[in-house]
């Protein structure tokens, strides 16, 4: 069976995001109302073969620890939806 997988990334609350910053300082700029907590993450989307929903997400989960996410100084999210 055949899974979209979706892994979103993004930095710890603790860690200093300069480029969410800099993001954020230019919508401010922009915008004529107050933008704040701006954070820079990254989206990986990719399809996975497996024998069951379970399976699928404890491979995705296993390859974000190892390969996808930092995990001193990120988290991350998995989404997982049969193709």
């Amino acid at each position: 069976m055949q899974f979209n997988a979706r892994v979103v990334v993004m930095p710890q609350k603790e860690i200093l995001d300069p480029q969410g910053k800099a993001v954020e300082g230019s919508l401010n700029q922009l915008s004529d109302t107050e933008i704040g907590n701006v954070r820079i993450g990254k989206n990986i989307e990719f399809t996975i073969e497996s024998d069951s929903h379970e399976m699928a997400l404890a491979e995705v989960n296993n390859l974000s620890k190892k390969l996808l996410a930092n995990m001193i100084m990120e988290d991350f999210h998995i989404e997982i939806q049969p193709a």
